[in-house]
């Protein structure tokens, strides 16, 4: 059984709600799926032990919220390349923040990222 890590950051807590779906599809396709909020992620320690990750934020304004920029970049210490990874995010008109979500741990952390559904 692999285990996931869901990682969101949200405003008015619809992002959250997208979040808590995605973890319980994964739970039921037989794996482990852990949710947090961009605030419980405090380490690089805080995302081992996980076969794959999952990142979103909402998009205001065409940008990711600046938490989940941050927690980008100690997402970024840690060794997450060739994990699998996907992106998601909450939006009414626009989908640049979980675009730059994929791209930055696509290219940056050299993950193996799953496109499709969660884009």
């Amino acid at each position: 059984m692999a285990k996931a890590l869901v990682v969101y950051t949200t405003r008015t807590g619809e992002t959250q709600k997208i979040g808590e779906l995605i973890a319980e599809g994964i739970r039921i396709a037989g794996h482990e799926a852990t949710l947090a909020s961009d605030k419980e992620i405090k380490k690089t320690s805080d995302l081992e032990g996980y076969d794959a990750y999952v990142f979103g934020s909402p998009t205001y304004h065409g940008e990711m919220l600046q938490p989940m920029k941050t927690f980008l970049f100690l997402a970024e210490k840690a060794d997450l390349a060739d994990k699998v990874g996907g992106a998601f995010g909450a939006h009414g008109w626009s989908t640049e923040a979980q675009e730059r979500i994929y791209q930055t741990m696509k290219t940056v952390f050299k993950m193996d990222m799953v496109s499709g559904p969660l884009l």
